[in-house]
């Protein structure tokens, strides 16, 4: 008994000194240098960061992808042509998911340092595009943890879209950032504690019904929906639309 013990306690001290002194996996990105000719004849950069892990495809992304594909409809239609460009916050993983953990922990403290250099060299590189940064709940985070970080020069080309950011994380006081918290129905953004616990408790309940009743539904899908995170753009639109026209005049 007293070596399996000793074996547990060692297993728990050596994955805490991994998670805390394990090299970081840093995810594969674009190249700045890239971008500059594929955004040549683009008018806006759109930068995507998807919620949970920040390693989801903005093809695949049907939480968040189809907002920012409006997104594009919207500029499209008022002339602009754009790009959207995926940012990947971890590798899929298991080492990529500990460092990502680690990161989200220490408030993307190292990770939005990357990004922030990326997208300073491209507003000075390309100075009469826009970028936009894009993110959904930890994503959203990760990208206000990213718009601090850059300079107040830079700042004047980047405007910011988040869509149910963790109630905890402060947003810088900017005119150019645009928090979504599904017209405060959303229990995370909004920091509704009581919501949030019944939701832990609640919805591995209704995943197992679902199951049992075949539907295929995921837990992520049911806790979002159980606590308003989920989002659509017929309730995002008037208020992103508007942003983006005092921001980016239709021409």
């Amino acid at each position: 008994m007293k070596k399996l013990k000793y074996l547990i306690f060692s297993l728990v001290v050596l994955g805490g000194l991994f998670f805390l002194l394990g090299p970081e996996a840093i995810p594969d990105n674009f190249q700045p240098q890239e971008i500059l000719e594929t955004a040549k004849n683009s008018d806006v950069i759109i930068i995507f960061n998807s919620g949970g892990w920040g390693n989801t495809p903005f093809e695949k992304a049907e939480d968040f992808g189809p907002i920012v594909k409006e997104i594009q409809k919207t500029l499209n239609g008022w002339g602009y042509n754009s790009i959207v460009i995926s940012y990947n916050r971890t590798k899929d993983n298991f080492s990529g998911k500990m460092a990502g953990a680690k990161d989200f922990l220490n408030s993307f403290e190292s990770s939005s340092n990357l990004l922030a250099e990326e997208i300073e060299f491209l507003v000075e590189k390309l100075p009469d595009k826009k970028v936009i940064m894009t993110g959904l709940s930890a994503g959203g985070a990760f990208v206000t943890k990213t718009y601090e970080k850059v300079s107040e020069e830079a700042r004047s080309s980047i405007l910011t879209i988040t869509a149910g950011t963790p109630f905890w994380v402060k947003s810088p006081d900017s005119e150019n950032i645009l928090q979504l918290n599904n017209v405060g129905k959303d229990s995370l953004a909004k920091g509704e504690i009581k919501t949030l616990f019944l939701s832990l408790f609640e919805s591995p309940l209704k995943w197992v019904s679902a199951k049992i009743s075949g539907r295929n539904l995921s837990l992520s899908r049911i806790s979002n929906q159980f606590i308003g995170h989920t989002y659509d753009w017929n309730t995002a639109a008037p208020e992103i639309t508007l942003f983006l026209e005092n921001k980016i005049s239709p021409p």
